[in-house]
């Protein structure tokens, strides 16, 4: 039994509590070991996570777990009570698998009851959110005292790619708010003693508060960061004008979630930090894991995590490296409402080279991010703001933020946020710069802006699209 599960309820009133408490009560929790507050299952994934497993041994592990999905799917969820009898067809559950309907979100929040498992009671459900710049949430449910144990034992292996440990000081830019900032005279940063996080407040990335957040790196020198990656940046691109060694010595590695990393953000934090730089993949709903090693700018699955897919618009599965498809998921270690055939929205292509330290894991070049991140040209192509995001333009050193925005095809207006006020000539450079990305596709008007509003999580949203992109992309399409 996992005692942070039980917790849960309560997290909101420990994030609201005063200070002094918060600090006496996560000081307090942060003695508990791991698998007290985690549960037993947590020796169990840390096991099969384990990078010594051999092929052999990931391969039996992933064909018992996928088995498994699909006999608790199929015998008990009612969405799939009419393929029931795929398990006495076959004994291969690939080939069940194949079988089956793709999932995707609105098939679950238009019809909720449809995919949970009637194998577990009521009380075994964790109740979750889906996030993101989906502008309706979608409803879910994890399993109690199984998901959290698996997520943090995942993670750890994540942050070990880095060489850090559980007990690390890890500096946290991901989107939460620290309660003083908002006051007259209020830090502008915190301790969040039981994840052991030193918190900036993502709401004051401005170059006028960076002096307060030197102090902190300063004296609490952390030796790893956790962040989106629009929300580092400027303080990348403020310590690059003002170099604080004491902090960025003694980086180890920075760990960067939950969106897309832009060519010209890497190459600033490389030069800033001079530590590896990894990138993680993952959702709320638990379905697939992935994540860069250091030297190696792929994303690699984790095959026991959940089954990894590719498929075009009409579920053909895709097995050629370099074709763009939909990331589709099967999840495992899930009771209470397991995923089958997950379409997740994200975009990406397939490797063409395995890795030799990880065997049988599935690999892909890059992650395209959602089809909504994707700006349409006047010829009706499709190109990536991933892509876009690769430009360089010598003004690029002023820019703290970007952000696109499109109502017709063909035209795009970027807006810029920097702290310097730029000329109509710098302005006209950046849109050229963008332009040559979309290889004649697209016009694009530079704009200086003030502000960028993140979504309510603390994400950059990279592209407002008002056009409805499904019909450029081929075959039918859901709405995500």
């Amino acid at each position: 039994m996992a005692i942070e599960d039980l917790l849960h309820p309560f997290v909101g009133r420990y994030l609201d509590a005063p200070g002094w408490l918060k600090a006496t009560a996560g000081r307090a929790y942060a003695w508990v070991p791991p698998r007290m507050r985690l549960g037993r299952a947590l020796d169990r994934f840390m096991a099969e996570s384990s990078p010594n497993l051999t092929a052999t041994e990931i391969d039996a592990l992933v064909t018992e777990k996928l088995a498994g999905t699909l006999r608790l799917a199929l015998e008990t969820v009612p969405a799939y009570a009419s393929h029931r009898g795929l398990l006495e067809a076959s004994g291969d559950p690939r080939e069940i698998l194949s079988k089956l309907p793709i999932t995707d979100k609105l098939d679950i929040k238009h019809h909720p009851e449809r995919y949970i498992s009637s194998a577990l009671p009521n009380s075994a459900r964790l109740e979750m959110f889906t996030g993101g710049s989906t502008p309706n949430p979608m409803r879910f449910f994890l399993q109690k005292h199984v998901s959290r144990p698996k997520e943090y034992a995942y993670i750890q292996r994540f942050r070990s790619r880095v060489g850090a440990r559980p007990g690390d000081l890890m500096l946290a830019l991901r989107g939460r708010t620290v309660p003083t900032a908002g006051q007259p005279g209020g830090s502008l940063w915190m301790i969040e003693p039981i994840k052991r996080q030193l918190i900036l407040s993502s709401d004051h990335l401005e170059r006028r508060f960076m002096p307060a957040y030197a102090e902190a790196l300063a004296f609490h020198r952390p030796a790893y960061i956790e962040a989106f990656a629009s929300a580092l940046y400027p303080l990348a691109r403020w310590l690059a004008r003002n170099p604080l060694p004491e902090f960025t010595k003694n980086l180890k590695g920075v760990m960067l979630y939950s969106e897309s990393v832009y060519g010209f953000q890497l190459q600033k934090f490389r030069e800033v930090f001079g530590c590896p730089i990894l990138m993680h993949y993952g959702h709320s709903e638990r379905v697939l894991m992935g994540a860069t090693v250091p030297g190696d700018s792929r994303y690699l699955f984790w095959p026991q995590y959940g089954h990894f897919e590719l498929v075009d618009g009409s579920g053909r599965p895709i097995t050629r490296p370099g074709e763009l498809g939909f990331v589709v998921g099967t999840s495992f270690d899930n009771d209470v409402m397991p995923f089958v055939r997950y379409r997740t929205g994200d975009l990406a292509m397939l490797s063409e080279k395995p890795h030799p330290d990880y065997p049988g894991y599935p690999i892909v070049e890059r992650i395209e991010g959602r089809l909504q991140e994707f700006v349409v040209c006047r010829d009706r192509r499709l190109v990536s703001i991933t892509t876009l995001g690769v430009a360089h333009f010598p003004e690029l050193s002023l820019v703290d933020a970007i952000q696109y925005e499109q109502k017709k095809p063909g035209m795009v207006v970027l807006k810029v946020l920097a702290d310097t006020r730029l000329q109509p000539e710098q302005l006209a450079r950046i849109a050229a710069a963008v332009e040559r990305k979309t290889q004649g596709g697209c016009d694009v008007e530079a704009v200086q802006v003030d502000n960028i509003p993140r979504t309510p999580r603390g994400k950059a949203r990279m592209l407002v699209q008002h056009i409805d992109i499904r019909s450029y992309f081929g075959a039918p399409i859901e709405d995500y």
